[in-house]
């Protein structure tokens, strides 16, 4: 509102003159531009520091800042948080800040595969996510029995009212249980609680081992010990995901294993009566978890650790109603049953009800979650679309494609489009901005051309385009035939694949801040998805634009400078030509006649009876100012949209 309104007085203000105005709208936009950088900085430290906690979304290591994976526990290496937030985490904690990267391809996980004619996977836990691997890549899910019978009992949760009691409470079931020399696998939902456990089992000196994202190089070694009499190993919800964990033989009492499917009388554990499993199982790997997750499908990826191929185990769940997903659903209603029944401090909850309605919670969260990445995946095809047309255009240029047909059709199409630009039709030709298409076509085709006064009220746009036409491919032959068949062939692949590697790198940074904002379209009553796509199209038609013209462009101004070619008499200077209706069409040599410079260059005269020879360039002596680098102007654009834009 300030912008607007200082913009507005510079407009009213009776005091300035042009120049005067302008320099004061330049100011003002340069203090804006700053206004505006320290404003995201201060939003993103602000996200760094109350959002994102180390040891849960990142780690530190090396002095660099690592993300984690929240469903795997596994670090990214490589990967960075992007719009300065990586930049600010790192200022958070104290570590070298690095420059801030950008995308230079992007495609979802869903489109990717989709990309593939046969699609086909196994796991232990899809059937909960049969709607939407059937919704999204219409695969269906088949359950497939076991081996041999599931002989784990999976007891019922237990609620505590706060994290300290269920701390508590697990570190008393891991003294039990090594005390009994059962093997114990403990997971946890972030690299923090595993790390909390550990300094509380230290102090009860019980021998432990711990695996997550900071130890994940030896993650095949302590994962092998974890069957072993009286093993302790806490882990993310990483460990142990496709690893088969081997018992060791004292841990199982019977081979005969009773627990969930009978077996023969005759061959019946010993041990079954005696020891009432069903209560509490004695033998095998005892599963603990910390906390429930919002997918089903890690926590029971955490109890399938145990159970293996017929090996008796148990596992339970310890919650308290501080947990993440607790307190969104229904902690407040729990707590109050606590209070009616009189639960003191230490007392548990446990019953089916209750593990009932945590599975509901979570299928919500499931649900909410899905609907999140459908929407992304409705984004994406937005991107997809559009990234198959490119991918296209750039593989035929891989391929080596002979452009020569598609560049002739550009130069044809491109002066069209400037001719009806600068020459409407509804325009009487003393009307057309005759100045505004003699600069396009210099800065485009290195074309110049002078029309007789007396004859522009004649021309019509037709024969414009005719003229101008034939004068570019004129000049496009000449240095076809300079250069050689091959190296034309090779320019030509060259000038499309730079510009569109360029130009598709700054869409997806464009695409990614329009999908930021679209969002806020949804308070104008407009639908955010069906703008985007309206708006991804403008800008995708526009990049198409931009590609076409300036790989055209670097077609003819580009030069060669790996070799100095000989010298060329000034006989093959072609002069100027007159057509017809009186039109002058300068066109220009195929080489440089004089210098025995390397450069292929096409200039033409501005008026009649200039110098056809090329001007000599200024020597630069400050550093040349790279496209994304912020214009020396100060208006806080990339030089390329600013005083560098091109065309």
């Amino acid at each position: 509102v300030e912008f607007l309104f200082g913009a507005n007085s510079i407009d009213n203000d009776p005091h300035y003159n042009d120049d005067d105005r302008i320099r004061a709208k330049e100011e003002l936009y340069r203090r804006h531009a700053e206004l505006s950088e320290k404003n995201h900085a201060i939003n993103q430290l602000l996200r760094a520091y109350q959002l994102y906690e180390k040891d849960v979304e990142y780690v530190v290591q090396d002095s660099k800042v690592m993300i984690v994976d929240e469903f795997t526990g596994r670090l990214m290496p490589g990967r960075r948080y992007s719009d300065g937030l990586h930049q600010a985490i790192e200022a958070k904690e104290g570590v070298t800040v690095e420059g801030e990267t950008q995308t230079l391809a992007t495609i979802t996980l869903q489109n990717f595969f989709r990309l593939y004619d046969k699609l086909a996977g196994m796991t232990g836990t899809a059937e909960t996510e049969a709607s939407e691997l059937w919704e999204i890549y219409k695969l269906d899910v088949t359950v497939i029995p076991t081996n041999r019978p599931v002989r784990r009992i999976d007891y019922e949760d237990v609620i505590y009212r706060t994290r300290k009691e269920k701390y508590q409470a697990i570190i008393d079931e891991i003294v039990r249980l090594h005390q009994k020399n059962i093997p114990i696998l403990v997971g946890t939902v972030s690299v923090e609680v595993s790390e909390v456990l550990s300094r509380l089992l230290k102090r009860e000196r019980v021998g432990h081992a711990v695996l997550n994202a900071k130890f994940h190089q030896q993650e095949a070694e302590i994962v092998s010990k974890a069957g072993r009499p009286g093993a302790v190993m806490i882990a993310t919800n990483m460990a142990g995901r496709g690893t088969d964990i081997k018992l060791a033989e004292a841990i199982v009492k019977s081979p005969y294993c009773m627990l969930v499917s009978p077996v023969d009388k005759k061959t019946e554990c010993p041990f079954y009566r005696e020891l009432k499993c069903e209560h509490d199982v004695p033998c095998g790997l005892h599963i603990i978890g910390t906390e429930r997750h919002e997918s089903r499908r890690i926590d029971r990826q955490l109890r399938g650790r145990s159970g293996r191929q017929g090996d008796p185990g148990s596992s339970r769940f310890y919650l308290s109603l501080e947990d993440d997903l607790m307190r969104l659903f229904g902690s407040d209603r729990i707590a109050s049953i606590m209070d009616r029944l009189g639960v003191q401090e230490g007392e548990v909850i446990e019953h089916k009800m209750v593990t009932k309605a945590i599975g509901r919670a979570q299928k919500r969260v499931e649900a909410q979650n899905f609907a999140i990445r459908k929407h992304l995946l409705e984004y994406d095809d937005v991107m997809n679309n559009q990234r198959e047309v490119i991918y296209d255009r750039r593989a035929a240029c891989l391929k080596g494609k002979n452009l020569k047909k598609d560049t002739t059709e550009l130069i044809q199409q491109i002066i069209e489009e400037k001719v009806w630009q600068y020459c409407p039709e509804k325009e009487y030709p003393e009307n057309w901005n005759l100045l505004g298409l003699r600069e396009q076509t210099r800065k485009t085709f290195l074309l110049d051309f002078d029309w007789p006064r007396e004859d522009v009220l004649e021309l019509k746009q037709p024969v414009v385009v005719e003229r101008l036409a034939k004068a570019a491919m004129q000049i496009y032959e000449q240095k076809e035939s300079f250069l050689g068949e091959d190296t034309m062939r090779q320019l030509e692949r060259y000038s499309f694949l730079s510009v569109i590697d360029n130009e598709w790198k700054e869409h997806l940074y464009e695409m990614d801040q329009l999908k930021t904002g679209i969002g806020l379209r949804a308070y104008g009553q407009r639908d955010p998805l069906i703008e985007f796509k309206k708006e991804g199209y403008r800008m995708f038609a526009e990049m198409l634009e931009r590609i076409d013209e300036l790989a055209v462009t670097n077609v003819f101004r580009l030069r060669l400078v790996s070799q100095e070619p000989a010298r060329q008499p000034r006989g093959q200077i072609v002069a100027a030509k007159r057509d017809a209706v009186g039109m002058g069409v300068a066109t220009a040599a195929s080489a440089r006649a004089e210098g025995g410079g390397s450069e292929i260059g096409y200039t033409g005269p501005m008026q009649e009876g200039a110098e056809a020879t090329q001007k000599k360039r200024p020597v630069r002596v400050e550093k040349k100012v790279g496209r994304n680098e912020p214009c020396p102007c100060g208006s806080g654009k990339k030089y390329k949209h600013c005083h560098g834009k091109i065309g």
